[in-house]
């Protein structure tokens, strides 16, 4: 097939690239660059200029593809994330939604495949839930739920497939996040964020390494199966406890833990929301209609990979009194 993917310089694009390509597909990556065009060259895709808000350049970009898949973000990595930062990210949701939607239904596309994210459907009380829970978005979340539904919607109307994967928390030895996270660790500055007055309640998250997202994207890329389905590792785990694993791996000190509340006003109430809040959920339904499984299970052979890249790339450099980070 010819897959356009939106969204191909990103952590997950990237990823997504090298596994359609390795897999002998044509990938066309979308890029705004000279070095988003190395990006994609270097992971065997055919770079083609354009911006997922301008629907006329992204119409010539996916000229020819059968599927496309939205996999464009413009998630804040900054420490407090402003309401600018929050209103682009929308605006690459739901705008690049309804320009692939009817860049699709102009090219004949056959599919198109959206990424969302498993805590838009999160319950108040922090209770396991499923595809079929009710969407419970907050303002951070209501766009990925608006890009659903203009997908769904577009794939009635049109007459191409659909299909919607909510993925769990990423991590990924490229993802920004995951480098703070390290080198925060490694300086002692980065806590375990507690729910509460005092900060005792954990939170239960459902996470995902980037690699088997890009796994279940190239999964459902080839299967002619459409839906809802929620991606995953296999196994729950507190902030606490992949905070704490993720530390020992780094030979860092054991992070301190802090009300979420007190931190509020210097990291924003976004953040402090994603990780003091329990969303767990699960992979049953994914890991059913497509008999897979991911590469990494759970949070400590996942994390294991991420140090062990960091070390082979010279991000990590062992002292004798420890790792040293040399990342950006």
């Amino acid at each position: 097939m010819t897959v356009f993917v939106a969204g191909a310089t990103g952590v997950l694009g990237r990823g997504l690239v090298e596994q359609l390509a390795e897999r002998n597909h044509r990938v066309v990556g979308l890029t705004r660059d000279a070095r988003g065009d190395n990006l994609v060259t270097e992971r065997g895709g055919e770079p083609r200029r354009g911006d997922i808000l301008d629907r006329e350049s992204l119409a010539d970009a996916a000229d020819g593809c059968d599927v496309l898949v939205h996999a464009a973000t413009a998630i804040p990595t900054s420490r407090k994330p402003t309401e600018q930062e929050w209103v682009l990210n929308d605006k690459v949701r739901v705008e690049g939604a309804r320009n692939l939607v009817s860049v699709g239904a102009e090219i004949g596309a056959e599919c198109l495949l959206q990424q969302s994210i498993t805590w838009l459907a999160r319950r108040p009380d922090g209770s396991p839930f499923d595809e079929d829970a009710p969407p419970n978005p907050n303002r951070v979340t209501r766009s990925a739920l608006d890009a659903e539904r203009i997908v769904r919607r577009g794939g009635k109307e049109h007459g191409f497939e659909v299909g919607i994967l909510r993925c769990g928390w990423f991590y990924a030895p490229d993802s920004a996040h995951t480098r703070q996270m390290g080198a925060g660790l490694l300086d002692g500055r980065f806590p375990v964020l507690g729910g509460g007055l005092l900060g005792r309640r954990d939170a239960t998250l459902s996470i995902l390494h980037v690699e088997d997202a890009a796994r279940a994207f190239v999964t459902a890329t080839e299967s002619n199966a459409t839906g809802l389905w929620h991606v995953t590792d296999n196994r729950l785990v507190t902030l606490s406890t992949l905070l704490r694993d993720f530390a020992d791996q780094l030979d860092a000190p054991e992070p301190r833990r802090v009300p979420g509340w007190l931190v509020r006003p210097i990291v924003g109430k976004s953040s402090v929301r994603l990780l003091t809040n329990s969303a767990p959920t699960s992979n049953a339904r994914f890991r059913e209609t497509f008999d897979w499984e991911p590469k990494y299970p759970s949070y400590r052979e996942g994390l294991r990979n991420v140090v062990e890249t960091w070390r082979d790339e010279g991000t990590l450099v062992e002292r004798p009194e420890g790792y040293e980070w040399r990342g950006n």
